[in-house]
């Protein structure tokens, strides 16, 4: 183990949180490098303190200063990207979310944003190199420390250490370390795929050739998609994507993603950050197969693009009868983020060879009656994710379709039959009353 230098004092997490001062801002980090130790120590100094500023991204789990600080008098908490528990909070009027690309974040602080006064963020014990090994979590905590005024690491044990590009902090970087620890590193439960899930990953999954390179987003449909992926012959495919999940690590084990046919960073699977089962989580640790890379490397569409035949796989909530995706709040009311949807939708269709998916379910409930997802118009409020011109496949249970090159008419009509059946006749009589088809139009 590396030997502490003055740049990086050892101290107690309550010392640490000694040097925030009212009016701050602090960098909390993301996904599993949010710190805990250090956030309860700031969390009891609740009363000392006002207009404290944090940006986080994904909490795992409840944040300390949040609880602590029910009315917001002390705390503003901003979130690039919410988790379940960052929604619940952000519904209660507790957290702000800011809008953006994930893979411009690096950027944002480098160009726009002020200097914070501190970053905190949680990492791997300091190795034999003098490295804080950022862990399945590289995204842009780089670019913060290059901007921060103070640099605080807080160590845990239990994270995987993982291979990658610029995947580390060096202790010259840093200024003061937490040896903290102590708890399971927080996993990702499974979400059950049903009936729709399945159908829809089986017509994506009749899209996939050998040496494709895949991206696939979050939530039970993709991983239906790796699922049916390991039964369906197809060999050597490669990854590239920005959340590392439990079923490309299926696919990895099982010899299906091999890298071989990449044409960036053959043999290896790149992301920039790892989410999942504790199993996903020894699969990655020290292993040289992951390289987890900073998220300007991992998201932008000009790099992505890079491999060929690449695949991208999102899910969305709403779409209108244009091709508009709306895949992060219902109506004003913000459910997730941008994250890198729309740079992986553009990055799909520009690769030589590209596909780029969006898919949902025809329908979902809300109070116990069943609504469309397909729309005539986007429900008042609701953000667009994914502009009309940009998609390329959309699927449901009922169908893909490649909107690419289709006029408006054309679009209606190839959406309204990925609607539920249900739903199809008031769907072309709306689209019909509005203009979007005209009399004409067989």
């Amino acid at each position: 183990m590396a030997v502490m230098t003055e740049a990086a004092q050892r101290v107690t997490a309550e010392d640490a949180a000694a040097l925030v001062r009212s009016g701050d801002w602090l960098d909390y980090g993301a996904v599993l490098a949010q710190p805990d130790a250090f956030d309860q120590a700031l969390a009891e100094r609740v009363g000392e303190l006002r207009n404290v500023n944090i940006r986080g991204c994904l909490s795992l789990r409840p944040r300390a200063v949040l609880e602590a600080d029910p009315e917001r008098e002390h705390f503003n908490f901003f979130n690039w990207h919410l988790s379940g528990y960052d929604r619940k909070q952000c519904d209660a009027g507790r957290q702000n979310p800011i809008p953006c690309n994930l893979g411009e974040i690096p950027d944002y602080y480098r160009r726009f944003l002020d200097p914070p006064e501190i970053m905190v963020i949680k990492t791997c014990p300091v190795d034999a190199n003098g490295y804080f090994n950022l862990s399945a979590a590289n995204l842009w905590h780089n670019a913060v420390a290059e901007r921060a005024k103070i640099v605080i690491v807080e160590t845990d044990p239990a994270l995987p250490y993982v291979h990658g590009i610029d995947n580390g902090l060096h202790i010259s970087q840093v200024d003061y370390v937490i040896e903290g620890g102590g708890q399971p590193v927080p996993e990702l439960p499974h979400a059950a795929p049903t009936d729709a899930d399945h159908a829809v990953a089986r017509l994506i999954a009749t899209e996939i050739e050998d040496g494709a390179c895949l991206q696939i987003g979050i939530g039970a449909m993709p991983n239906a998609v790796c699922s049916l992926l390991l039964e369906s012959g197809v060999r050597n495919l490669g990854i590239h994507t920005e959340m590392l999940t439990d079923g490309i690590i299926d696919l990895y084990n099982a010899g299906v993603a091999t890298g071989s046919a990449k044409s960036s960073h053959p043999g290896k699977i790149v992301c920039s950050f790892g989410l999942g089962s504790k199993s996903l989580y020894d699969a990655i640790a020290d292993n040289p197969d992951i390289s987890c890379q900073p998220v300007e490397m991992t998201n932008l569409p000009h790099l992505i693009m890079q491999n060929d035949r690449l695949t991208t796989i999102n899910n969305t909530t709403q779409m209108d009868l244009q091709g508009q995706a709306a895949s992060e709040s219902s109506g004003h009311r913000h459910i997730s983020g941008s994250g890198g949807q729309l740079q992986f939708v553009r990055a799909g269709y520009a690769s030589n060879g590209g596909k780029s998916f969006i898919c949902m379910s025809s329908t979902y409930e809300r109070a116990g009656v069943r609504r469309s997802r397909i729309v005539l118009d986007l429900t008042p409020g609701n953000v667009v994710t994914a502009p009309r011109s940009d998609t390329m496949f959309v699927v449901t249970e009922y169908g893909l379709v490649n909107l690419k090159g289709k006029s408006i008419p054309e679009r209606a009509k190839a959406m309204i039959a990925l609607a539920h059946p249900d739903f199809r006749e008031d769907l072309e009589r709306d689209a019909r009353t509005n203009g979007l088809i005209p009399r004409s139009f067989a």
